[in-house]
């Protein structure tokens, strides 16, 4: 026998339905919406909260309380019960709303004669878009099928909210139509204009209520069945060695096999969604329930739960995983988050990177970094809100994000456009220049580089070699370890394309941030300073014989410079020489022609290894400071964390103190030093770095034309003496007066 509840609950959604398909306007469309809802639910009052902005409701329709109180009544989130609904994304269901705690008295809207109350969150996939209320005169606690047919409404007007039910020319509210600014992270440097092109568009349910459950029933357990038919055949072609990825799949088939989950879809269903909004409207449950667990297991679970719910609406829509849209010209890519042999797909044909989530030292800042585009990342909620085709604005300089910018915004951002051109013209003069300051110290330029794609730089940014080649990206964009042979072909053709110049490669640095796919995480509270670079390669020594081999061969007979990353002692150094000269030995014993030169540093980004004993600096051939995790180890300061990151300066004193003492023992025993990282790059610290008496800077090969400009200029022993004087004044950073002297002397940065 059918449930009068659920046969009420489909007859309301189908009344929604044909009110979504009126030709109305959207204030027209939320009037009669709350209209049937009151009616259907039996109260006095049915109202639609909004977001006016992520901080602020707005009353948008109401059946009940006062007319005049629409677009005029707003309330901050956590104010009031509503308010208290948005913050908490909870359901409120009160018989006295005035003795609950927080209810705020709003007189304008009338709603002092209304005794119970139920509230909830309107949302979809986790992001609440604003608050569905009844209200009625009678003392009543609504029943858990009333609370239960509301969940399914707000649902629904969540998804019509998501297809422009509510905008229109009489609308101020709903995603994807109005300006919106993202503040995040900047992960390169840069500015660009475009194009919104979306990495994995979500699937937009463009029918979430049907008539017919016993249709929808069947079509959902027909694509859960091909679900579990997919995932299964995943874990068959799984080789024994990929436990990693057999984990994944295992908590899939898990989640397939549930049968809570089905029950719950199919009850969705039964009360008149379709089949794909019943999916959604679980996974947006899920999603709310899991997100805000302090347990990381489950948080973690919320992402395997998300990938397996979108390939389950993908089969129901025959979406695919195609995005259906042409990349346009200019395109800025948008995703939650990327994987380095994914955004390596896209090639350079893109203008700019925009991530909801992603860190400073990812693969796809190196990636980043290497094509020169700015990249955003932490962009909360920007997948949510972006479009295809929308026109954006990225300020990498900045971590700004403009979606949609008006007008004057965009005409701003022209310009500051336009001035950084000119500025890269004025620098094509001074490629074929040297370094000279003006006090007659030679500073030489090199560049960073990780891909073959950044070789050709080398000859157009003015670059004397190559003073880090990052190694591990051939690895990171690979489901399995690449073969020795690959490697040493690819480590060829970059010597190759660098024709003679120097090219120093950075041996496997992987760990913290940069997990192999198909090594296991370690789960370690601060991985930064775990198990990493050279800390993997002693402990997997069969992984770096064959990197180092791999190079050996490369050579064919031409100058071999390796250097070996995160090194914190002395031993460990030695015993990764030791490997080398290992393989050297091998190699010559195979037949195999050695290097005609082998030089072997050290990259200098842990205090410890300042410290080592002098026959360090005797036996490494040179030294490469890591600036950037030289300076968050210095600090303290994580630089994955912004709370911290930016307090602490490159140019405090006690900084660039530690950095000329490190200089002056390299000195003393001739050994080459050079500074490598972000702060190479920029103008101001370069010249401070080379007041301190760094004779080389590694840098993106972009950087090297404004940091030659500005060393052109300067005299270094005017620098060195502003440092000391802040020093004997005791202040903390020489920033200002470094930019002072700089602007004195009409050198522009």
């Amino acid at each position: 026998m059918q449930d009068s509840s659920e046969s009420d609950s489909r007859k309301l959604l189908g009344r929604l339905r044909d009110t979504l398909a009126e030709d109305t306007g959207s204030q027209e469309r939320l009037d009669h919406i709350t209209h049937l809802i009151a009616d259907s639910m039996r109260t006095e009052v049915c109202s639609i909260y909004l977001f006016r902005d992520n901080d602020t409701l707005e009353l948008c329709a109401t059946e009940g309380l006062k007319a005049e109180a629409v677009h005029q009544t707003r309330m901050r989130i956590g104010e009031g019960l509503v308010g208290r609904v948005a913050r908490s994304k909870q359901t409120i269901n009160s018989a006295d709303a005035p003795s609950e705690r927080g209810f705020r008295y709003m007189p304008e809207t009338g709603e002092e004669i209304y005794s119970s109350f139920l509230g909830l969150p309107i949302q979809r996939l986790g992001d609440t878009l604003g608050v569905l209320v009844v209200q009625s005169k009678q003392a009543r606690q609504f029943s858990d099928d009333e609370v239960y047919a509301l969940e399914v409404v707000a649902m629904v007007l969540a998804e019509m909210n998501e297809l422009g039910a509510f905008v229109g020319e009489d609308s101020a509210f709903g995603l994807h139509t109005h300006p919106v600014l993202f503040r995040g992270t900047t992960g390169q440097e840069g500015v660009a204009e475009g194009k919104v092109y979306l990495h994995e568009p979500r699937v937009v349910v463009t029918n979430p209520v049907a008539d017919d459950p016993d249709v929808e029933t069947q079509r959902l357990n027909e694509a859960v069945d091909t679900l579990r038919i997919s995932v299964d055949d995943m874990l068959s072609h799984l080789e024994p060695g990929e436990k990693d990825q057999r984990e994944v799949l295992e908590t899939y088939r898990m989640f397939a096999n549930s049968r809570g989950w089905m029950r719950r879809m199919e009850a969705d269903i039964t009360r008149g969604l379709s089949a794909e909004a019943a999916v959604e409207k679980e996974q947006s449950v899920a999603r709310t329930r899991l997100s805000s667990s302090s347990d990381p297991y489950m948080r973690e679970r919320l992402h395997d739960l998300d990938d397996l719910s979108n390939r389950l609406l993908r089969i129901l829509t025959g979406q695919g995983h195609e995005t259906g849209a042409e990349m346009p010209e200019n395109a800025v890519l948008i995703a939650r988050n990327i994987g380095p042999g994914e955004l390596l797909d896209y090639g350079k044909n893109l203008s700019g990177i925009v991530l909801e989530q992603g860190s400073v030292g990812s693969h796809a800042a190196v990636v980043a970094r290497a094509w020169a585009i700015p990249l955003v990342i932490h962009a909360d909620r920007i997948t949510t809100e972006a479009l295809n085709g929308d026109h954006i604005l990225i300020d990498g300089d900045q971590g700004i994000v403009h979606l949609r910018p008006e007008e004057n915004v965009a005409r701003a951002f022209r310009e500051k456009i336009a001035m950084q051109a000119q500025a890269v013209e004025r620098y094509v003069g001074l490629v074929d220049l040297p370094t000279d300051t003006t006090c007659g110290k030679r500073i030489q330029l090199h560049m960073n580089a990780g891909l073959m794609a950044d070789l050709p730089s080398l000859t157009s940014s003015g670059a004397e070699g190559v003073g880090l080649f990052r190694t591990e990206l051939q690895f990171l964009i690979r489901n399995k370890v690449p073969r020795r042979g690959e490697l040493a072909s690819l480590y060829g053709r970059v010597m190759d394309a660098a024709r003679g110049k120097r090219v120093a490669f950075r041996t496997l640095d992987i760990g913290s941030d940069k997990v192999l796919p198909y090594m296991k995480p370690q789960d370690e509270p601060n991985p930064a300073m775990g198990w990493r670079a050279i800390r993997v390669g002693l402990d997997k020594r069969g992984v770096m014989r064959m990197q180092l081999q791999a190079l050996i061969r490369a050579c064919a007979g031409r100058p071999l410079t390796i250097m070996f990353p995160f090194v914190a002692q002395f031993e460990e150094f030695r015993a990764a020489k030791a490997m080398l000269d290992a393989e050297l030995v091998n190699e010559e014993r195979l037949g195999h022609v050695l290097p005609s030169d082998v030089e072997v540093g050290a990259m200098l980004e842990t205090p410890s290894l300042a410290f080592a004993p002098d026959q360090f600096f005797k036996e490494t051939d040179f030294i490469s400071i890591g600036g950037n995790d030289l300076k968050q180890f210095f600090f303290a300061a994580d630089r994955e964390n912004e709370r911290v990151r930016r307090r602490y300066d490159t140019l405090n004193v006690s900084f660039l103190t530690f950095i000329r003492q490190i200089v002056s023992r390299c000195d003393t025993h001739g050994t080459p030093v050079s500074f490598c990282g972000e702060d190479a790059g920029r103008p101001v610290e370069a010249v401070a770095l080379a007041a301190m008496g760094v004779r080389t800077l590694s840098m993106r090969p972009a950087s090297i034309g404004p940091v030659k400009s500005v060393l052109r200029k300067v005299n270094l022993d005017e620098v060195v003496a502003l440092v000391d004087a802040a020093a004997a004044r005791g202040d903390q950073s020489v920033r200002a007066a470094i930019v002072g002297y700089l602007a004195d002397n009409g050198i522009a940065v």
